[in-house]
Parts: structure tokens; C-alpha cells; sequence
């Protein structure tokens, strides 16, 4: 497969496995680079998983527009914050099979703390979480484990960030001070 080529090539592997779930919501972490896109679609390819994932609608514009909406992206007024969970939940719920994958930090730039748009998703339609976690130091990225959300909020986000530090992005100078510790 060309996917597999390319990660190789470019020397990154992938570790794990994603879940045998009809539902989940992927969030793929430290989210350092315009490469992460990339990465994104070899791991994608590489598992043969039909993911959709949020993009900011200009993309969809533009004269490749064709290809985010057939690689599976849902384009996004960022403009517009009004209802965007709601779409999504509602997506969720109309689908047999729904797998959608978030950068919580919801930029390339470095955060203070993660968006929880990707929890409030979840929390909506009732799925759990799928980690994905960018290793640029060892150009690994290691997929896996499925965490339940429970009703504490601030104690699951805690949990969430914990499991992605150490983690560095493919760009090591964005750090984020929430996976830092």
C-alpha cells in the first residue's frame, strides 16, 4: 500500500491498534504542525479506518477542496461557534459507524489548556474516547485505548492529559503547558 510506503519512507511507524467499536471519538495530541495532517491521513490509510475529521472550511474551497471532503473531513465556520457540537452529536447518532478525530488543542500554536469541544462530542452521543498520540521524538504514533467518560468532567480532562504527556509533536518547539506537567 502507497500509505504504508510513505510512513516508512518518511521514517515514522505506527504502534497499536484502533478498537473494534462501531463509535468513538479519536483525539490525536500534541497537534504541533501542518505535517500532522499528513501523518493523520498515513495512520488513517494504514489502519483502514474510515474516519471523518473537522477542517476549517476554507480548505474545502479551495482548488484540492475535493480532496478533504473525500479523505473524509467535515468542513467548519470557525467564525461560527454556534452549534457545532450539536452537528456532530446529531451525526453520531444518525450513523451506524461514526469515528471522528480532534486535535483538543484546536490549533497548531501552543495552548495553555485543551478545547473541550471533543468532550462535550463524546459526552453528547454517549461514546468514548480513542487515544492517538504524535511521539516526533521517536516518529511513533501510538494508537489505543479507549477511555469511558464518567460525570466529573474536570477529573476525566486530568486523566485525558495525563495519559499524553511526555508526548512531543512533530514540531518539538510548540510545547504545551497542559502536557507538561
Amino acid at each position: 500500500m502507497v500509505s504504508n510506503s510513505l510512513m516508512r519512507l518518511a521514517g515514522w511507524h505506527v504502534e497499536g491498534s484502533l478498537p473494534d467499536l462501531g463509535k468513538y471519538l479519536i483525539i490525536g495530541a500534541p497537534h504541533t504542525s501542518n505535517w500532522d495532517f499528513l501523518l493523520f491521513l498515513g495512520v488513517i490509510f494504514r489502519l483502514k479506518a474510515d474516519v471523518k475529521y473537522m477542517g476549517k472550511a476554507e480548505l474545502f474551497r479551495s482548488p484540492i477542496g475535493w480532496f478533504f471532503y473525500w479523505s473524509g473531513g467535515i468542513p467548519v465556520d470557525r467564525s461560527k461557534s454556534s452549534g457545532l457540537v450539536e452537528q456532530m452529536v446529531e451525526a453520531c447518532n444518525r450513523s451506524d459507524k461514526f469515528i471522528l478525530t480532534i486535535a483538543p488543542e484546536g490549533t497548531r500554536h501552543g495552548v495553555k489548556e485543551w478545547k473541550r469541544g471533543f468532550y462535550h462530542i463524546a459526552k453528547g452521543a454517549g461514546i468514548p474516547l480513542v487515544f492517538a498520540k504524535v511521539d516526533g521524538k521517536h516518529k511513533t504514533m501510538r494508537v489505543g485505548g479507549v477511555f469511558h467518560l464518567t460525570d466529573d468532567m474536570e477529573a476525566d480532562m486530568q486523566a485525558i492529559q495525563d495519559a499524553f504527556k511526555g508526548m512531543v509533536g512533530v514540531n518539538p518547539r510548540k510545547k504545551y503547558i497542559t502536557l507538561e506537567g
